[in-house]
């Protein structure tokens, strides 16, 4: 395979041919060379000069042996590998009619040959272009004078044998699989006409497993090749109410095949999908649809109230109804009314909106394009034992960041999706045992809920076909992990991250009993950071902000502004820690600590402790104004059933185990927490609350 790039730099050839003709200087601008050094007995530089390469891949180093076979000063440069990664490396240097130069840089690899062939090229062909535009810039910005950054990611070599790695992981995960030549060419222009949008997903699944369940849902079940014929129908229907490329299309439903299917068509048409949240206020999705615009909003029939003022002159359609009758056009109208032959290919790929919580303020729209590679896919299956064909229960929220990506990620699987449109932690252990589910995809607060059974009533179902629980979405509070694999098994995957950088590090079942509270290590292909506030990497032990880089950092607010960015790294909004292992662990939002009497204080640490407490069945803590101090932690928590303990009890127990700074002021008791739809802790109604009159109604 051979990529090639191509820039025009304001400076001379020499200048430039100064940088590359010493392959020494490539960690100054070659996209994550760690080192170069000339090796042999040969020439120092020139035709015959060998080097050793050190690349960064994923957290690993790797190296190779490569030699100079080109070398016409000050033009043509050309490196080929002896040892380690086949490729071969050029440049070429040509003067433009401006007096400024041209440079021109390719890569070219062998990959394996058949269906691996075709797929690692497929992986790493707009990967290994991104990095040789990203190795231009930073050689122009070495010429011509500008920030000198040296990106966060892996070489160019480096991806190559990275990638190879990725094939590896879609082969064991059973994603590729010996394919018939027809189907293969079939799925290669799938990949071309619709690249790596949900249309693709549908189209490509339905001609690999027509006839095998797709979606199961309180209606029944759905086919492949069902789904993809209906939303063909619903997207020529979407089409005719006016829906075009790069429109808006609101999505406001529950987990059913509604939310599927209306996805799937919208992305067919190449519009943007804006999921909106199903606990939101009236107030908030008017503010957040006349921000964004949809021309359409897709909805269930029980959020027709809450859409009245947002859906004012916006065309709507009903996704879920109950009645027999419902004011406006149902999806099964649509389809049934739509074309079912194949949509014909937009010019561009719809994007999907994804909007943040709301928990600390109005909720924005993260917009994020589809992966141009498979390498996110691959960063979760290399870490999460999920397999091809499996029966995926997923309990998260739809229009959630975890729970969109499971969905994503049972595109490229061929999962069957199991689905109820609200959570009952009975009802969930009762669809896994009758589905055989291998996996389930959740937030804590569900875990929470299933935990909070009766252990004779989770003993009724049997639970023992899921090989991968994953969780996400807010912290696993206290002991929760263990407690979990002490009753389900050492399935648990607790992924943290955030809307905007997607996800930062995954703990496994062996980092959680070895390091209880740990949101694990950086998965493949992922850069953590932790910053202090002048922007100083922090040392191992030392809390900082937490930095991300991989693929999927979204594009920046649909409404203007983006997160804190130091290089190629963009914040999360938390900060946290490293232990000697490299496993992370966060401490909280960096805009919740609070200085209490001078000390830095982080609530999740005395969030965490208060949750451990037996009476204690979840807490919740934040910073108030203190006349003395400055600020002081006022806590609220929540007994466990039949469970009874004093605020002067749990002052004792946090002063036995915190420093007496740590111990909240005020221990407020509540009959439950403040929560929106994925399960955090809606802390601004918490800062509302009448705590007077809390403490009178808990008594």
């Amino acid at each position: 395979m051979r990529v090639e790039k191509t820039t025009v730099i304001d400076g001379s050839r020499e200048e430039i041919w100064e940088l590359i003709s010493d392959p020494c200087r490539y960690p100054r601008f070659m996209d994550g060379v760690t080192r170069v050094e000339r090796k042999g007995d040969g020439p120092e530089r020139g035709l015959g000069a060998r080097y050793s390469t050190h690349m960064r891949v994923g957290s690993a180093e790797v190296g190779g042996l490569v030699e100079i076979v080109e070398y016409d000063e000050p033009a043509d440069l050309a490196w080929t590998s002896v040892t380690g990664i086949d490729q071969r490396l050029r440049w070429r240097l040509r003067e433009t009619d401006d007096a400024r130069t041209r440079v021109t840089l390719r890569l070219a690899y062998e990959a394996p040959g058949g269906l691996l062939g075709s797929i690692s090229e497929q992986i790493s062909k707009p990967m290994v272009g991104g990095n040789l535009e990203k190795s231009l810039q930073n050689l122009r910005a070495e010429i011509e004078g500008g920030p000198d950054e040296v990106s966060e990611r892996m070489s160019i070599p480096g991806r190559v044998a990275y990638q190879v790695g990725s094939v590896k992981v879609l082969i064991d995960a059973g994603v590729v699989r010996p394919m018939r030549p027809d189907r293969l060419l079939k799925f290669v222009q799938t990949l071309v006409r619709w690249g790596r949008s949900p249309a693709a997903g549908s189209i490509a699944l339905a001609d690999r497993f027509p006839d095998e369940m797709m979606i199961v849902d309180e209606l029944g079940t759905v086919a492949f090749s069902e789904a993809h014929t209906r939303t063909n129908a619903l997207a020529h229907s979407l089409s005719d109410l006016g829906v075009v490329e790069g429109d808006g299309v609101g999505i406001m439903c529950r987990n059913h095949r509604g939310f599927i299917e209306a996805t799937f068509a919208v992305s067919k048409l190449g519009a943007n999908s804006l999921y909106l949240n199903t606990a939101f206020a009236g107030p908030q999705l008017a503010e957040v649809v006349e921000r964004e615009g949809p021309k359409v909003i897709i909805h269930d029939e029980e959020f027709a109230g809450l859409l009245a003022e947002a859906g004012k002159r916006r065309k709507r359609v009903v996704a879920w109804h109950d009645s027999a009758r419902t004011d406006d056009p149902t999806i099964d109208e649509l389809i049934a009314e739509g074309d079912p032959e194949d949509v014909v290919p937009p010019a561009r790929e719809g994007r999907a909106v994804i909007l943040t919580s709301g928990t600390t303020g109005s909720p924005k729209g993260a917009s994020r394009a589809n992966p141009q590679s498979l390498d996110p896919a691959v960063a979760l299956l290399a870490t999460i034992p999920l397999k091809a064909r499996q029966t995926a229960y997923i309990a998260a929220p739809l229009f959630h960041s975890w729970g969109f990506a499971h969905f994503t990620l049972g595109l490229m699987l061929g999962s069957t999706y199991v689905l109820r449109r609200k959570f009952d932690p009975e009802q969930c252990l009762a669809d896994i045992a009758r589905y055989h589910c291998d996996s389930l995809v959740v937030v804590p607060v569900m875990m929470q809920r299933i935990m909070e059974l009766p252990e004779e009533v989770r003993a009724r179902y049997d639970t023992s076909s899921l090989k991968v629980v994953a969780a996400s979405g807010s912290a696993l509070p206290g002991d929760l992990a263990n407690d979990w694999m002490d009753a389900f098994g050492d399935t648990l995957y607790n992924l943290y991250g955030s809307t905007e950088v997607a996800w930062a590090s995954i703990a496994t079942p062996a980092d959680m009993r070895a390091a209880p509270g740990t949101a694990g290590k950086p998965p493949r292909g992922t850069v953590v950071k932790l910053y202090d506030e002048r922007g100083v990497e922090v040392p191992t032990g030392t809390t900082g902000r937490i930095f991300v880089g991989n693929e999927m950092l979204f594009e920046g607010y649909t409404g203007g502004g983006t997160k804190d960015v130091i290089g190629s790294l963009m914040a999360t909004g938390d900060v946290g820690r490293f232990d000697e292992s490299g496993r992370l662990f966060v401490d909280g939002r960096d805009d919740e600590m609070i200085v209490s009497g001078g000390e830095n204080v982080f609530p999740k640490e005395v969030e965490d402790l208060l949750a451990r407490h037996e009476a204690i069945a979840e807490a919740a803590a934040l910073g108030v104004e203190d006349r003395d101090f400055g600020q002081r932690l006022r806590a609220f928590v929540v007994l466990d059933r039949g469970k009874e303990a004093s605020e002067d009890q749990l002052k004792d127990y946090v002063k036995k185990n915190l420093a007496r700074y740590k111990v909240p002021r005020e221990i407020v008791f509540l009959d439950e927490l403040p929560r929106n739809a994925t399960g955090k802790v809606l802390k601004r109604e918490l800062e509302q609350l009448d705590v007077e009159e809390s403490k009178t109604a808990s008594k």
